[in-house]
């Protein structure tokens, strides 16, 4: 195979003399963002390394096939050979090289651009301790009559174990570049299944917690976890109408043979659909019920200390009484007045405890 040309130009040779060269950066080489480019025909790779410019006039020679191409956080200059060798929109190649999309279906011309927001559950040990539990990145398709270009931003949406699937199944490759991309939505939804039945393990424990005698589950940490699952909901209610639209056949660019696959997907995004929203409102539910735990608690304490402020305003208010320096006070200067005023501070004081008791305010 040829070498693979940089896209920065290659830099000057001497023919057997010496020339001077002007220093310039050297660009990234192809294989630093490019993580896999394959041509498939009749549903089976060819061998060979191909460069995106090779694979794509090997598939227009033979007239038959389609070129598929991963690539992983590539910046500008080095995804516009790739965007004018495909004849790739100049707006699809800007959001593509955004992280921050939301999922979403466009058409350009003969081209579909298709952003998906991909999920990763992060282990932990409680969600009252994590300090994260839903990871995102992001995947953008283009598809073509015979290419799909996937963009891939994020360390933890590869598709290396998707395409040695896809590898072994031929005859579903066969369907062309449009069976890439349901193979593509299928992985993320059902990574989207994962992570949305993980989280529902630590919402039940949460909500086990918050239930529980003397728990120590504060509403801070249910917000926490309504915050993740808000993000999760970010990533798949958007998803909806883009799976919808390809499943009722937006574009000519998807085979009916494949439309019912999306539909098959749409089912899915449907059931992680409900599954979230379900989350949000049991979330909200316990937020409610631990606000009202509070403030019950804080009810509680208000009594104790009202019950003990009034058992002490009892010997406070007599000694205050006699403590005031005034010659002329009934029974001052009475042999059993100290005895008589302590016993009826601690009769009065008891009497307070025992209604209080009774009362269960103390």
């Amino acid at each position: 195979m040829p070498a693979i040309p940089s896209l920065g130009g290659l830099r000057g040779r001497s023919n057997g003399r010496a020339k001077s060269v002007p220093e310039r950066p050297l660009p990234v080489p192809l294989s630093a963002y490019v993580v896999d480019c394959a041509v498939y025909v009749e549903g089976k790779r060819l061998p060979g390394r191909w460069t995106h410019a090779e694979a794509i006039k090997e598939v227009r020679k033979r007239h038959a096939g389609f070129v598929w191409i991963g690539l992983h956080e590539p910046d500008a200059v080095q995804i516009q050979g790739i965007a004018d060798t495909f004849g790739l929109h100049e707006l699809a190649v800007e959001d593509a090289l955004e992280a921050h999309q939301r999922p979403k279906l466009e058409r350009y011309d003969d081209t579909l651009f298709m952003v998906l927001k991909t999920v990763r559950y992060v282990e932990h040990e409680s969600p009252a301790t994590a300090n994260e539990i839903v990871e995102t990145g992001e995947l953008m398709a283009f598809l073509g009559r015979d290419f799909v270009i996937t963009v891939r931003h994020g360390n933890h949406s590869g598709l290396a174990r998707l395409r040695r699937e896809l590898d072994q199944d031929p005859e579903r490759l066969d369907l062309g570049p449009s069976a890439v991309l349901h193979a593509i939505a299928d992985h993320v939804v059902d990574h989207y299944l994962d992570v949305t039945t993980a989280i529902e393990s630590d919402i039940d424990e949460m909500e086990t917690h918050v239930f529980a005698p003397r728990s120590k589950v504060s509403a801070e940490q249910i917000y926490f976890m309504k915050r993740e699952v808000l993000e999760l909901r970010r990533a798949v209610m958007p998803l909806g109408t883009p799976l919808q639209r390809l499943a009722e056949g937006y574009t000519r660019l998807i085979p009916d043979e494949v439309r019912s696959y999306f539909r098959d997907v749409s089912d899915h995004l449907t059931t992680v659909a409900e599954r979230v929203a379900n989350f949000d409102e049991l979330l909200t539910t316990l937020v409610d019920a631990t606000l009202a735990k509070i403030t019950l608690q804080q009810n509680t304490d208000m009594r104790k200390i009202t019950a003990w402020a009034a058992i002490i305003a009892v010997p406070t208010a007599l000694a205050g009484i006699y403590g005031m320096n005034f010659d002329y006070m009934p029974e001052l200067h009475w042999r059993f007045g100290y005895p008589v005023a302590m016993t009826v501070i601690f009769g009065v004081c008891i009497l307070l405890y025992r209604i209080f008791r009774k009362n269960r305010w103390l």
